[in-house]
């Protein structure tokens, strides 16, 4: 039955009908699902079915996930219900004990007919549960409990020890029954049963609600490096949960920033990814819905830091002057480094940005109006495409690179990071640089953007150029919608203004 078709016997019209995995049979409450397709002709059938195969598989796969959530359920069910199970034991043994010697004895000679009644009652009261137990559980139970107590010791505090032993096993079957239990974790179950205080917490955000989390942003056309920054920034939540043993609320939340340590807009998208899961979970995700239905969002509200966070919270970046330029530019040639060398001198001469500068290629230099200039491609904006002469000082490297290029790319790097960034090493390469030089955090390689744009206006460039060569919008209309912008010979004369360093 390769296409889903079947006619029942005596009948000309066709049926769709899929077998239900094992694993969501008990969620889904069949194991085969049929529906007509009101149709006798096999051609309309194999197009009815399509959308009902789609909805059926779409149920499986939800099930799934349910399925899943629900068996992380299993060791905080059992360690409450075993906890409850101690309690109760306990006071029985503590009656036991308190019992003269005499009466601790089981047998007819030792025992008056009201303690044989009860021990008797309780033998069949705890038969019946098995019963019930064996309606929803795995069989044998009835059979395990009669055994039980064919083989009970006399003494009535090692009998109560006895029962409460079986009564643990049967919880560690019935809970291995119902979520299908591994071997390695009905061991656990075992373990826990013994010992409900073995268990710690763990987090609701689990890696299966994760999955299917990351799973849902992508259908909704989130990009892969959006989708993994929520994702870990909520695994990383998760982590401080289950090491805290920590609820999921506002408290809760707001202790977790306050361990972050960082700036304040970093700790606003830690909040806009929270609430991106929250919102998500409580409409999608059952077992969450139910948990949390009276639960307002936990990551809206707070008060971040102003300036707070990461010691470098709120404080400008730190420009490189000249002499720092040149002490950069050195350290590379010196450690060999003549790619993260070049990439120095041109985000001294352009104030490019370090991902732009990387993906600069043999095309990029073009002329314009006689004059030699790098074509910067769009990245951040509209702004961001724009044409920058090249400094007179940086033409030979740029002739340089474009000569020796292997890939047509100016710049050669290593290897490129997630999401085709390709100044993901030399990122770092220029990061372990500066630090050994001794510069601070505020000193990045975003750094020398802030050195041009500076230069530029102290040099007595417009404005509006400066904005133009930096690649910004100036917030006019005039320039930004109506200007085609200065010329090139304009443009050159600006970023000739630049200091050039004597190396």
């Amino acid at each position: 039955m390769p296409d889903n078709l079947i006619q029942k016997k005596g009948e000309s019209t066709w049926y769709v009908r899929l077998a239900v995995p094992t694993d969501v049979q008990k969620e889904l409450g069949c194991k085969v699902r049929i529906q007509s397709l009101k149709t006798g002709l096999r051609k309309e059938a194999m197009e009815a079915r399509l959308p009902i195969l789609a909805q059926w598989k779409a149920d499986i796969a939800a099930a799934r996930v349910q399925v899943q959530v629900a068996k992380e359920n299993w060791r905080p069910e059992l360690a409450t219900r075993s906890m409850a199970l101690h309690q109760l034991v306990d006071e029985e043994l503590l009656a036991a004990v308190k019992l003269p010697q005499s009466q601790q004895k089981l047998s007819v000679d030792n025992a008056s007919d009201a303690d044989i009644d009860q021990f008797l009652q309780g033998r069949e009261a705890l038969i019946r549960a098995a019963r019930k137990w064996e309606e929803n559980g795995p069989k044998g139970i009835v059979a395990q409990v009669v055994a039980h107590f064919d083989r009970l010791p006399s003494n009535m505090v090692e009998a109560v020890q006895a029962s409460s032993e079986l009564v643990r096993s049967i919880e560690a079957q019935l809970t291995a029954y119902k979520y299908g239990l591994t071997s390695a974790e009905i061991a656990e179950a075992n373990t826990l049963i013994l010992e409900p205080t073995a268990y710690k917490p763990r987090s609701p955000i689990t890696p299966s609600r994760l999955k299917a989390f990351r799973e849902f942003r992508e259908s909704r056309g989130g990009t892969p490096k959006h989708v993994d920054q929520q994702v870990s920034k909520l695994e990383r939540l998760s982590e401080f949960l289950k090491q805290e043993a920590l609820p999921i609320n506002f408290d809760t939340i707001d202790q977790w920033l306050k361990s972050l340590n960082r700036a304040p807009k970093t700790l606003s998208q830690y909040l806009m990814a929270g609430t991106a899961f929250w919102k998500w979970a409580t409409k999608y995700d059952e077992g969450w819905r139910e948990e949390y239905k009276d639960k307002v969002n936990p990551f809206t509200g707070h008060e971040l830091p102003q300036g707070g966070g990461a010691e470098t919270a709120g404080q400008d970046r730190e420009i490189f002057t000249r002499d720092d330029a040149v002490k950069l530019h050195g350290a590379a040639l010196k450690k060999k480094d003549q790619p993260l060398a070049d990439l120095i001198l041109l985000g001294w001469y352009t104030g490019g940005r370090i991902e732009e500068l990387c993906k600069l290629t043999k095309d990029s230099v073009i002329t314009v109006n006689g004059i030699g200039c790098l074509d910067f491609p769009r990245s951040k904006s509209k702004a961001s495409k724009r044409v920058v002469p090249i400094h007179p000082s940086l033409l030979p490297t740029i002739t340089r690179l474009s000569e020796d290029s292997t890939d047509t790319f100016l710049i050669p790097v290593s290897s490129s990071g997630p999401y085709g960034k390709r100044s993901h090493a030399i990122t770092k390469a220029f990061g372990r640089l500066k630090k050994s030089l001794g510069f601070s955090d505020l000193h990045v390689f975003h750094s020398f953007r802030h050195t041009v744009v500076t230069e530029l206006i102290r040099a007595d460039v417009p404005d509006a150029l400066v904005k133009e060569l930096a690649g910004h919008e100036t917030g006019s209309v005039t320039h930004d919608v109506y200007s085609k912008g200065a010329s090139a010979a304009q443009k050159l004369e600006a970023i000739s203004k630049l200091p050039t360093l004597p190396i």
